[in-house]
Order: structure tokens, then sequence, then C-alpha cells
């Protein structure tokens, strides 16, 4: 697929070019934003043992910072301190993991609670984000955690970590989640965007952001070839 200029700009400022390896050094994250920065990226996500990062004075990057990763089976309290520390550190946003078990069992008021403990922890303006891990749930499950979310303050819901067998973003996953949040939310696709092409589909399914690993390949109009785990 051939992209004009106009249309790589914008997918790259829908884009939190992400590095969530557990072997990710501090050289590799400083690569990172160094890479986020040269293709225009809205934001770096990263693993909260990374902060505080060092972003060049003047560039337009936002930091985000994954919390309860990527399990989701850390307990609330550990949850909304760890979401406090990567804030205090310089994060600008939050991309928390759900209970995924809670949400399998039904106990949506759980999850609600789990999110809204993350919420306290993350004042306005700075962004939370739900991982919802699509892949593992029904339907229903995904309509329902994303109803618990909005009502808990959240500014997204997201699809997936990239790391559960389940698998990654779909196309039905993003358009199912923002038919259900409509204007009260965003919707971050995650986990299996690879391509420009898959990034359109995204967008065009109702996605505002995309998680990306592989951003340069993505904006090149190529498709890199992942390691398992990869955004």
């Amino acid at each position: 697929m051939t992209t004009s200029l106009v249309d790589t700009i914008s997918i790259a400022r829908c884009i939190d070019h992400t590095l969530l390896k557990p072997e990710a050094t501090t050289a590799d994250v400083t690569a990172l934003v160094a890479e986020a920065i040269e293709l225009g990226t809205y934001s770096v996500c990263v693993s909260p043992s990374m902060l505080p990062l060092t972003i060049p004075e003047g560039a337009d990057l936002k930091v985000a910072v994954v919390c309860g990763f990527p399990s989701g089976k850390h307990h609330s309290i550990i949850k909304a301190a760890e979401a406090a520390l990567s804030i205090a550190q310089g994060a600008d946003e939050i991309d928390m993991v759900i209970d995924i078990g809670a949400a399998k069992a039904g106990r949506f008021a759980d999850v609600q609670a789990d999110i809204a403990a993350v919420r306290a922890s993350v004042p306005a303006p700075k962004v939370l984000k739900v991982i919802i891990e699509s892949a593992a749930l029904t339907d229903a499950e995904i309509v329902a955690v994303c109803e618990a979310s909005v009502a808990a303050g959240a500014d997204f819901v997201k699809t997936s970590t990239g790391f559960h067998t389940a698998g990654g973003a779909t196309v039905h996953a993003v358009r199912l989640m923002k038919q259900t949040v409509g204007d009260r939310a965003q919707v971050k696709a995650s986990g299996g965007v690879r391509s420009f092409d898959d990034a359109l589909a995204m967008i065009e399914a109702g996605a505002s952001r995309l998680g990306v690993s592989g951003s340069a390949a993505l904006l090149a109009g190529a498709i890199p070839t992942g390691a398992a785990g990869s955004y």
C-alpha cells in the first residue's frame, strides 16, 4: 500500500511507541525515545522500572507507563501505588490491566472498583487507559468491562497487553468497544498492530490510539517480524 506523507504523520500521532520486553535495558529505552521523536509518535510506552525518562526539551512526546502488567492479578492497592509512583516519576498516562479472572467470573463490580482505585491515583489531566484483554473475553464480557471502565472514570479502554496467548486486537473487538463507550471514552488498539493497513483498519473501527512496537516498519508500510509478546 502506498502511503502519503500526511497519512503517515497522522498515523504516527496515534501511536504509543512501545517497549515492554522483560529484557529491555536503559539503553534500549533511550533509543526508543529517540526513535519516537524521529518518527513523530504521540508517546512512548514503557515499564514502570524504566522511569524517570529523559525527554529532550521541546520534544512533543508523552510518557505512558503500564500498571499491573501483564497479568492484572495484582491487588488494587498495589496497582494504585504503582500508578501513583509512575505519575510522581513523570508519567503522563497509565495503562492498567484489569483482573481478567474477575471479568470471566462476572464480577464486574470488582473490576470497576479495581479501576477506580487506580483512577484515584491518576488525577486528571493525567490519562488512564484500561487494558481489558479483549481476545480472552466474550462479546458480552467486553461490553460489561467497557461499561465498568467508563463508570470508574477511565479515559480509554484498550484491547490487549500483547502478551496474552488468546491474541491481541481485532477489528471486531475495537468496533464493539467503541460502540459501547461511544463518546464517553476513547479506544486504544494494541497487540498485533504491525502493518500500516492494520493501523488504518483499527482506526476505521474506532481506535484513536495504537500500541505499536515496530513503529518504524509500520509507518514505512512494511510488516516487521515480531517476537512473542511484542506489540
